[in-house]
């Protein structure tokens, strides 16, 4: 079995919190028409190290003060924002979830981002990592607070009931391709387990595992099911669906190997991490897959006594 399990509370949010949680909706930006000497004195003013560029509320660049001090080098402050800014803007959708952000910085070893409406690409605000981490202080203050409200021990559940064999199931329907409601059914059912008094290392295990899991469905499939069965010693999670299957399994286990088209990646999904996400979440994983039929997945997590 593979110990070390532990999953911090900072992941768990990552999440379960949206860009637009945290992002600043106050942002300061320039058109493409200002001076590069007009955006020296907005950068001055604002203190600030970049903005977007914004025309009639649609981003069509970003400039940042590298691209101010090449233009001082060069004697060009006269020059307009439009020649010198960065048209091609990686940036973040208001509605993804926060997990995808922290991969992005990762990957570009960028400052700050963008955020814009799903489907419109009109400019709502602006992520630094200044902006996550003062986000995900609130919440941990927050949650903390209700955690100590509503938290008591699981196993009263179980205690209380007089049967030989007791268990609990939930059980979610996900839309496939459906990403404005992509996450609500590990939302749903983290919600369910922390009201019922999960352990926190116990909730965020399984909230993480049935987020992945819910991914995929909604990225490569027309839907499907996702179940959870809660009985005293284990939580087993299932999803399932009909959709294309997995060619390679084994290949598919490595992190990072995506066969998300490349608009799905655009949206901020399909990274190639999720089942690798899932089976260090889980104790105990089954992967099965029929190429035409679709794929089964079954993760177990031990409540108490193996692994924990």
């Amino acid at each position: 079995m593979v110990q070390n399990k532990e999953i911090t509370k900072v992941q768990e949010l990552t999440y379960e919190l949206k860009v637009e949680d945290v992002m600043s909706s106050d942002v300061t930006t320039v058109s493409p028409k200002n001076t590069m000497n007009e955006l020296r004195e907005i950068l001055r003013i604002k203190r600030i190290s970049g903005t977007p560029v914004v025309e009639g509320n649609q981003l069509v660049g970003i400039v940042s003060i590298e691209d101010l001090i090449k233009c001082l080098a060069d004697g060009e402050m006269d020059a307009s924002v439009e020649e010198k800014m960065t048209k091609k803007v990686e940036t973040l959708y208001a509605d993804e979830s926060l997990v995808r952000a922290v991969s992005k910085f990762d990957r570009y070893g960028l400052g700050r981002l963008p955020v814009i409406e799903r489907g419109q690409g009109k400019l709502v605000g602006i992520l630094t990592k200044g902006d996550i981490i003062e986000g995900l202080l609130k919440k941990l203050e927050i949650d903390y607070h209700e955690e100590e409200i509503y938290r008591y021990r699981a196993s009263h559940i179980f205690e209380d009931i007089v049967a030989d064999k007791t268990s609990l199931y939930f059980q979610y329907n996900v839309v496939g391709q459906d990403f404005n409601r992509a996450g609500e059914s590990a939302s749903g059912l983290r919600k369910t387990l922390w009201r019922l008094g999960f352990r926190p290392q116990i909730v965020r295990r399984v909230a993480i595992a049935t987020y992945e899991a819910e991914m995929n469905i909604v990225i490569f499939t027309n839907g499907g099911q996702i179940s959870a069965r809660v009985q005293p010693e284990l939580i087993k999670i299932e999803a399932s669906d009909t959709g294309p299957g997995i060619p390679d399994i084994e290949r598919a286990m490595q992190p990072g190997f995506s066969t998300a088209p490349e608009w799905v990646q655009e949206l901020g999904f399909g990274a190639g991490m999720g089942l690798s996400n899932i089976k260090k979440c889980a104790d105990k994983m089954i992967l099965t897959s029929q190429v035409g039929r679709g794929t089964d997945l079954k993760a177990t997590i031990y409540i108490k006594g193996r692994g924990n």
